[in-house]
């Protein structure tokens, strides 16, 4: 890992007009490296991810991407720090084939490497390769998500950030889902995983944060939290 984080914010306090969301947030990702980010739902674990990325500005603290003040700027600028976001919900357009919507995508990475073609998303995506004719609605839930990973992909990133990775998918799915992950990762593509599968995320990551109302409450290996049952029960349900 690089001495310089690609993201690293602190004390972020963000808000939804009067909602106090995020509580003095300190969070950091460097290269290479893959954190699971968890918590059960609406303890902010999206506006986390949004205020990093942009989305939302942080009525406190600050957000550096590879070492520049970028707090609240605008996403797009943020997305050219070499950071690919694949949004709960997916994102895709569904007018688009499923070419059109990885072509559009592509691009070098910031330092112009070019690992991920057209060629090797589909190699890795089998399922896409299939479809490339096909529009984004014509496409399952599950095919989708995949999309959405390849478009990302297509970007050539340093960090992929994954919001709800397996959400309402079907349990082949969505192993079929994690196995494209750890693929991924072998890659050495830092990445963030917001997901409530405990056990798949921590297969994947190093190091785990769980959220509680905006605070963190955990942030350590996955071996540390797995060897805490009470925690993962009390604040995971598992």
């Amino acid at each position: 890992m690089t001495d310089t984080p690609i993201i690293e914010a602190r004390a972020l306090d963000t808000y939804y007009g009067a909602s106090h969301i995020l509580h003095g947030v300190d969070f950091s990702i460097h290269a290479g490296e893959a954190i699971g980010l968890m918590g059960r739902n609406g303890m902010g674990k999206t506006t986390l991810i949004r205020t990093l990325l942009g989305h939302v500005p942080p009525r406190r603290g600050e957000v550096r991407i590879n070492g520049k003040l970028m707090t609240g700027a605008a996403p797009h600028l943020i997305a050219r720090q070499g950071i690919a976001y694949v949004p709960e919900g997916r994102g895709i357009f569904a007018n688009l084939s499923v070419k059109e919507n990885l072509i559009m995508a592509a691009g070098p990475g910031i330092n112009g490497q070019i690992y991920w073609t057209l060629e090797r998303v589909l190699e890795t995506f089998p399922r896409l390769a299939e479809r490339l004719a096909h529009g984004g609605q014509q496409l399952s839930g599950g095919e989708q998500q995949m999309l959405s990973i390849g478009r990302a992909l297509m970007t050539n990133p340093h960090l992929l950030i994954l919001d709800e990775a397996t959400e309402g998918l079907a349990p082949l799915i969505a192993k079929e889902i994690w196995r494209i992950i750890g693929k991924i990762r072998a890659t050495d593509i830092a990445a963030i995983i917001v997901d409530k599968n405990f056990t798949a995320v921590s297969a994947v990551t190093g190091r785990n944060v769980i959220l509680v109302k905006g605070r963190v409450v955990f942030e350590g290996s996955s071996g540390a939290l797995k060897s805490q049952p009470d925690l993962l029960q009390q604040h995971l349900g598992i």
